[in-house]
């Protein structure tokens, strides 16, 4: 097993406005399921076809699952990302290019980080939505935006790995 230079990668100004943006996103979710919880009903809708509608309905307890989740990934993601050197890279890793990669795969892991949340904050809404009565489900749109949400700034940041030598 090679082994990467360990760097501390110092955050721009643009990754500690991601940084504050995912964790108000994710106080937001918080926010959002507490205020609603006691006036939900035992039953809510808890999974969506590909179309959008609810298909399966189960306790009340479960949108509690967002806001959980969402922080464990969050934190776990922002732990991980404080050692830049144990992921695994598409190039070869050398002294002399490692702060630069470690720098495009954090920043990547921290995009991810916003989708991530921005993805919960979308369900946990549409889900409360769903439940006054207020919308018929996530709609047809909700899938491809998520996985577009998800791969594009993965593909970009890949790209971009590639590029810099």
């Amino acid at each position: 097993m090679e082994s990467k230079p360990k760097l501390k990668v110092e955050l721009s100004a643009m990754d500690k406005i991601i940084e504050m943006i995912g964790w108000m996103i994710l106080l937001i979710i918080w926010i959002l399921t507490l205020l609603n919880f006691t006036k939900m009903p035992d039953t809510i809708p808890i999974h969506f076809n590909f179309s959008g509608q609810a298909d399966n309905f189960g306790s009340k307890w479960t949108i509690l699952t967002f806001p959980v989740f969402g922080t464990v990934l969050y934190v776990g993601l922002t732990i991980l990302n404080k050692f830049p050197h144990i992921f695994n890279y598409p190039t070869k890793i050398t002294p002399e290019n490692a702060l630069q990669k470690y720098i495009i795969a954090t920043r990547m892991i921290r995009f991810l980080k916003l989708g991530l949340m921005l993805i919960f904050s979308i369900i946990t809404y549409l889900m409360i939505y769903t439940i006054d009565g207020k919308s018929a489900g996530l709609g047809v749109w909700f899938l491809p935006f998520s996985l577009g949400i998800i791969f594009i700034p993965m593909l970009y940041f890949l790209i971009k790995s590639f590029r810099n030598k």
